[in-house]
C-alpha cells in the first residue's frame, strides 16, 4: 500500500480530534459548555459543513458505545441497595413525567394536523430525553450526585427502559401485511427475558472470580481488556436479545457495583467512555441535516418550539406536583426538554414497519437534533439568571467570598464539628464551609461561623482561601462527592496538605490512589474505643486493653500497606483476627496472685504450708 493511502486513512481520525480539541475548550472558556462544543464542531465538520465526513448515521453507530460505556459508569456507582432507595423515583416519578409528557407531546402531533400514528411515534421519540447529554450536563456542574441529580437520574433509567415496550408498540401498529404473529412476538419477550436473567446469573456468580484471576496474573491490560468485554459483552447480549445496548451496560455495572474491583475497572473504562460520547456528540451535530431544515423550515422550527414548550411545562408541572422546589421544577424542565438518541432507532423502527415514511422520519430527526443542540443553550442561560436568585432562604448566613486561613475545613456534619474542637482548642485559624442552610443556621446558634459554599465547585474553593491554606480538611459524608473534591483539590491547589474522612476501607484504598497525605476511616477509632469498654466491662485489666487495642491499630496498618501493595482489598484478610482465626488470648479476669516458677523443694515446702 502506498504512502498516499496510508495518509488517506488518518484524514478521518485526525479531523475528529482536531475538531473536539479546537471546539471544546473554546465553548468551555466562554462559559457554554462542553457539549455544544461537540454538537457545533461535528456540524461544521459534517455533509453541510466543510464536508469532511458524508456518512455520520456510520459514525453514530459507532459512538453509540460511548452511551453504553457511561451508562456502565452510572451502573457502577448504583448499588442495589442505592437502585431500590430510588425506586419511587424511577417507577412513580419516570412514570408520571412520561405519561404526563407522551399525551401534551401527542396532542402537539395531532395539532399540527398528523395522523394518530405520526402524532404518537413522534411524541415517543420526544419523550426519550438525551441520556449522554443530560449526564454530561450533570457531571460539568457536579450535580449527579445531589438529590435532584438523583431524581433526574432516577428518570432517564426508566427513560432507557422505555425503548423496549416502544419497539413492541410500533410494531402493533404496523399495516396487516408486516405484523409479526403472536407467537413470534412472545418468542422474543421470551428471550429478552432469557438474556436479563443470564446476565444477572453471570455478574453474581462469573464476574468476581473473573477479575480475581486476572488481577493475580499482575497483567493490567488484560484487566482493561477484560472492562471492555464485560461491557460490550452486556451491550451485545442485550442488542441480539431485542433489547437496549444501553439498560445492558447498565445492569451489568450495577452487579459490578459492590465488586472489589469496582474502582479499576472504572478507570480502565473512563478513557474510553470519555472518547466515545465526545464522537457521540460530534456525530448528532454531523447528521442535522441542514437541507431537511431549508425545505421545511417552518414545520420544523415551530415543531422544535412547541415539542419543547409542551415537554418542559408537563415535566415542571410533575415536578411541582411531586413537591420540587421552583428552581429544581424549572431545571429540570429545561434540562430534558430535549428529544433523545433512542429517538433514532425508534423512528427507523417505525419506517421499517411502515408506519411513517422517510420524510417524516427526516422531520422528525430533525427536530429531535435541533432540541438537543438547543438544551445545552438552555440550561446554561437558566443557570447564568437563577445562580443569584436561589430560592432557599440564606438569611443570615455568609456567603464564601474573599476568606484566608491556615485551615479550609470542607464539611460541618458530626465528624467535621469534632474535629473542629482540637483545632478552634489550639487557637488554629479555621475556615469552615458548607452548603446545608440548615446546619449552618443551627451551628450559628452554639457559636459557630460556617460560610456558604459547595467544596465541588472550584470558584467556591478559591473563594474561600484553598489556595493560601496550609491545609484542607475534607469532613463530607459522602463517597462521591468527598472524590469529586479530592480530584479537585489535589489538582488545583498541590501545596496544600490534604485530609480526608473516608467512608469504609475500600474509599481510602481508592483515595490513597489520589495522594492524599491523610485520611481516617470515620467509624475506625470510635469503634476500637468501643472496644476497649467491652473488654473492660469484662474485667480486663486496662494494660492489656490498651496493648489489645494497640495490637488491633498495628495490626489494621500492616493490612491496609498489604492491600495497597496488591491494590486489592482482600489481600490482607489474614491478618484479622475472625472466628476461624482467633487470637490466642490470656484469660479475662487476672489473677489476684501472680505465678512463679518452682523448684522441688519450694514444692514440697509448699505442700506442707497447705496441709
Amino acid at each position: 500500500m502506498s504512502s498516499e493511502a496510508h495518509s488517506v486513512s488518518l484524514i478521518a481520525p485526525v479531523v475528529l480530534l482536531a475538531a473536539a480539541v479546537i471546539a471544546v475548550p473554546i465553548f468551555k472558556r466562554i462559559g457554554l459548555g462542553s457539549v455544544l462544543g461537540y454538537l457545533i464542531a461535528g456540524l461544521v465538520i459534517g455533509p453541510f459543513g466543510f464536508a469532511f465526513f458524508h456518512d455520520s448515521a456510520s459514525i453514530l453507530h459507532i459512538a453509540e458505545l460511548g452511551i453504553v460505556m457511561y451508562l456502565f459508569v452510572i451502573g457502577l456507582e448504583m448499588q442495589p441497595s442505592h437502585l431500590w432507595s430510588l425506586r419511587r423515583e424511577i417507577f412513580g416519578l419516570g412514570t408520571l413525567q412520561i405519561i404526563a409528557c407522551a399525551l401534551a407531546l401527542t396532542g402537539v402531533g395531532l395539532l399540527f394536523g398528523f395522523k394518530w400514528q405520526v402524532a404518537f411515534i413522534g411524541a415517543a421519540g420526544f419523550v426519550l430525553t438525551s441520556t449522554a447529554i443530560v449526564m454530561q450536563l450533570l457531571g460539568d456542574r457536579g450535580d449527579i450526585a445531589q438529590p435532584q441529580g438523583q431524581k433526574i437520574v432516577a428518570i432517564l433509567l426508566f427513560e432507557d427502559l422505555l425503548i423496549v415496550p416502544l419497539l413492541a408498540i410500533v410494531a402493533f401498529m404496523a399495516p396487516n401485511h408486516v405484523v409479526e404473529s403472536t407467537s413470534a412476538r412472545l418468542e422474543n419477550i421470551g428471550i429478552g427475558l432469557i438474556a436479563i436473567a443470564g446476565l444477572i446469573a453471570a455478574g453474581y456468580w462469573l464476574l468476581n472470580p473473573l477479575f480475581r484471576l486476572l488481577a493475580a496474573a499482575k497483567a493490567r491490560e488484560v484487566m482493561t481488556a477484560a472492562a471492555l468485554l464485560v461491557v460490550l459483552g452486556a451491550a451485545l447480549l442485550m442488542q441480539v436479545s431485542g433489547l437496549s445496548m444501553a439498560m445492558g451496560a447498565f445492569l451489568a455495572g450495577v452487579l459490578l457495583s459492590e465488586s472489589t474491583f469496582r474502582h479499576q475497572i472504572e478507570a480502565d473504562i473512563e478513557p474510553f467512555r470519555g472518547i466515545l460520547l465526545g464522537l457521540f456528540f460530534l456525530g448528532v451535530g454531523m447528521s442535522l441535516d441542514l437541507s431537511v431544515v431549508k425545505q421545511n423550515w417552518q414545520l420544523i422550527v415551530s415543531g422544535v418550539i412547541a415539542m419543547m414548550f409542551a415537554k418542559s411545562l408537563m415535566i415542571y408541572i410533575v415536578a411541582r406536583v411531586t413537591k420540587s422546589r421552583h428552581t429544581e421544577a424549572l431545571d429540570r424542565a429545561l434540562l430534558m426538554a430535549q428529544g433523545g438518541e433512542f429517538a433514532f432507532v425508534l423512528f427507523s423502527a417505525a419506517v421499517t414497519a411502515q408506519v411513517i415514511d422517510n420524510t417524516v422520519k427526516s422531520n422528525l430527526t430533525a427536530i429531535i437534533v435541533l432540541s438537543m443542540v438547543l438544551t445545552p443553550i438552555l440550561g446554561i442561560l437558566f443557570k447564568r439568571f437563577t445562580e443569584t436568585k436561589d430560592s432557599v432562604s440564606l438569611d443570615n448566613v455568609d456567603i464564601a467570598e474573599g476568606l484566608s486561613g491556615s485551615i479550609l475545613m470542607i464539611g460541618f456534619g458530626r465528624f467535621g464539628q469534632v474535629t473542629s474542637q482540637l483545632l478552634l482548642a489550639r487557637g488554629v485559624d479555621v475556615t469552615i464551609i458548607d452548603n446545608d442552610i440548615d446546619m449552618i443556621q443551627n451551628a450559628e446558634k452554639f457559636g459557630f461561623k460556617i460560610y456558604y459554599g459547595d467544596g465541588c465547585r472550584l470558584d467556591i474553593l478559591q473563594a474561600s482561601g484553598a489556595s493560601m491554606a496550609e491545609a484542607i480538611v475534607i469532613c463530607v459524608d459522602s463517597k462521591q462527592t468527598t472524590n469529586r473534591i479530592v480530584e479537585l483539590v489535589t489538582h488545583e491547589f498541590p501545596l496544600a496538605k490534604v485530609l480526608v474522612r473516608s467512608y469504609d476501607r475500600e474509599h481510602s484504598l481508592h483515595l490513597i490512589k489520589q495522594q492524599v497525605d491523610y485520611m481516617i476511616r470515620e467509624t475506625f477509632e470510635s469503634a476500637i474505643k468501643f472496644g476497649e469498654v467491652i473488654l473492660e466491662q469484662l474485667g480486663v485489666d486496662e494494660d492489656e486493653v490498651r496493648m489489645i487495642s494497640n495490637e488491633i491499630r498495628e495490626r489494621d496498618n500492616e493490612r491496609f500497606e498489604t492491600e495497597i501493595a496488591a491494590d486489592d482489598v482482600y489481600a490482607g484478610v489474614g491478618l484479622q483476627y475472625s472466628h476461624s482465626h482467633p487470637r490466642p488470648t490470656a484469660p479475662l479476669i487476672r489473677p489476684k496472685q501472680a505465678g512463679r516458677i518452682l523448684n522441688g523443694e519450694e514444692t514440697e515446702k509448699d505442700v506442707e504450708d497447705n496441709k
